[in-house]
């Protein structure tokens, strides 16, 4: 059963195609990693998904509810630079977070919210690994730790996606390795659907059930910025090789013999 529904979907800044031709059908708890050159609108997909900005055309659906107009709690997203408050311990940072995501900005818990607030902050802290630096500032923690507090962030919205820009870009090799590990364990506990950016060809894959290659199928020499990218192949990690079902093989073929 399909849960985010993207239909026909084009982007364009002032008329200058970005991404053309989006359609895509992921199930709940699937975790879609994707890739491909820089320029080709990845990060302004992942954007539409959150509903930060809305389509030229097309629309994007979440278990069938009317396409957002901005950002909600259903969405959860990390970036590769920490968007974590330094002002705030790292508890804070996360009682913050669901502030934000239940009443909006500037909206504040006292009393006996708070102190829920808190204890449910700790607990999601314990998850990920950060419960014995609840009371310190984030420029205390190590990279590693810090992008465990913004994921942690992302999480304390209770979302039903969690969207991923490069999150592990700024990581050194072995911190990368064990987010992958925290990742998944995150994963596994929450039955997350996730989407996640990356330029790492071999992360993709580790990483993601399903592998989306945005491509320009279309070039003109003349002017380079004529056409949009669009998903020009779609694996299946979990046969080595093999394309998803629904792959728009065909419709990638027959655009590349029209240009």
């Amino acid at each position: 059963m399909s849960f985010v529904r993207v239909e026909d979907v084009y982007q364009s800044y002032d008329r200058r195609p970005i991404l053309e031709r989006i359609s895509l059908s992921v199930p709940e708890g699937q975790f879609v990693s994707i890739v491909g050159a820089s320029g080709c609108g990845k990060s302004t997909f992942l954007r539409l998904l959150l509903a930060q900005e809305q389509p030229t055309e097309g629309e994007i659906r979440i278990a069938d509810a009317s396409p957002a107009r901005e950002p909600d709690r259903d969405r959860g997203v990390v970036f590769q630079q920490y968007s974590v408050f330094s002002h705030m311990t790292v508890r804070d940072n996360l009682i913050a977070a669901e502030e934000f995501a239940g009443t909006g900005l500037g909206a504040r818990f006292w009393g006996s919210r708070r102190r829920a607030a808190a204890q449910r902050a700790d607990a999601v802290l314990e998850r990920v690994g950060l419960g014995h630096v609840a009371h310190a500032f984030p420029a205390a923690l190590s990279g590693g730790m810090r992008q465990r507090l913004a994921i942690a962030q992302a999480l304390a919205g209770k979302p039903r996606i969690l969207l991923l820009d490069e999150p592990f870009g700024a990581l050194d090799p072995g911190t990368r390795l064990s987010m992958h590990e925290f990742l998944g364990d995150i994963r596994d506990d929450t039955g997350m659907t996730i989407f996640m950016v990356t330029h790492d060809l071999e992360e993709g894959f580790k990483l993601g059930d399903r592998v989306l290659v945005f491509d320009k199928p279309r070039w003109d020499p003349d002017d380079p910025d004529a056409y949009g990218a669009t998903i020009t192949y779609d694996f299946d990690t979990r046969m080595p090789g093999a394309p998803f079902p629904h792959l728009l093989k065909k419709d990638v073929t027959d655009v590349r013999h029209s240009a």
